[in-house]
């Protein structure tokens, strides 16, 4: 009996140490739990079901709602690694991890070590991983450089509803350094920061101003269910103040994401427009859309 029980506390002691494993995986730092692998596995499994007309973004959109909204899930070490956290999501982690579970079914690749490597290749710069200025912190780039790797295409018309023209004035994370648990530990790192903001300001981009995401039948011609929509501001020195996924029921644009509101992952009850109408510092959205 007591050879029984040592046993069973070994293995369970093993259990917990495969529950939050951090390893060397492809050659990169990777941090997950069993959890993690087991769930984007049984979804890339899933997802190879489903019809071809079918939105694959909102097929995997979907198996997040109800989860959690917990912040700054990525900053859990002091050097940066892979960090994968498919049990509480910020805004950019949902769509993150949507977008490399849609880029496996889009090349058909359906492994866990292929879901790691999309989710590299989108989150740092040209998908090399060094330390934290490697990852994408501003959306405006990290669309400018996916674009570029050919995994997603910045949609900028029809004109209307693309009336308005965002100029970035870019200088956050430089002049708020203390706010960021990386800039703290390495103040060696807002150099770098800084040095990415001046590539950023000047650069324009097309969006729907707040106003034109009133009219549906404009928004059906330019924005498809799946799209990420990346809601723009006023607030000084930053580009997007939001991230989510477009989705259309009954005729009206709706948001499906991660909410600091709402404390979990949700479709707005109320439209896109209601929900910008809330929020005086957003002017409007820029739509992706993940590249086939």
């Amino acid at each position: 009996m007591k050879l029984q029980m040592q046993r069973l506390a070994m293995k369970y002691m093993l259990l917990a140490g495969m529950l939050a494993a951090t390893c060397v995986a492809y050659g990169q730092k990777v941090h997950y739990t069993l959890a993690d692998s087991m769930f984007i596995s049984r979804l890339l499994t899933e997802a190879r079901c489903q019809p071809s007309t079918s939105s694959i973004p909102l097929f995997f959109a979907g198996r997040f709602l109800g989860k959690p909204y917990v912040a700054y899930t990525l900053e859990v070490f002091d050097d940066e690694r892979l960090v994968v956290n498919t049990s509480e999501l910020d805004c950019t982690t949902l769509v993150e991890n949507v977008a490399a579970l849609t880029l496996c079914i889009y090349h058909r690749r359906y492994t866990f070590a292929d879901y790691l490597d999309a989710l590299r290749h989108l989150r740092y710069r040209d998908g090399l991983l060094d330390e934290y200025p490697s990852r994408l912190h501003y959306f405006s780039d990290w669309i400018e450089n996916k674009q570029k790797m050919g995994f997603v295409v910045e949609i900028q018309g029809p004109v209307p509803p693309f009336l308005s023209v965002q100029r970035l004035q870019i200088d956050y994370m430089s002049t708020h350094a203390s706010s960021y648990k990386a800039l703290q530990s390495h103040p060696e790192y807002i150099s770098q920061i800084r040095q990415q903001e001046k590539k950023l300001t000047g650069k324009t981009y097309r969006y729907i101003p707040k106003k034109q995401v009133a009219n549906a039948s404009l928004l059906k011609k330019a924005v498809q269910n799946g799209d990420i929509i990346a809601i723009t501001c006023n607030k000084p020195g930053l580009d997007i103040a939001h991230l989510g996924f477009a989705v259309w029921r009954k005729g009206k644009l709706h948001l499906l994401n991660a909410s600091m509101i709402h404390h979990r992952v949700v479709v707005e009850p109320m439209t896109l427009y209601q929900y910008l109408r809330k929020h005086p510092s957003h002017t409007g959205i820029r739509i992706v859309r993940i590249s086939r």
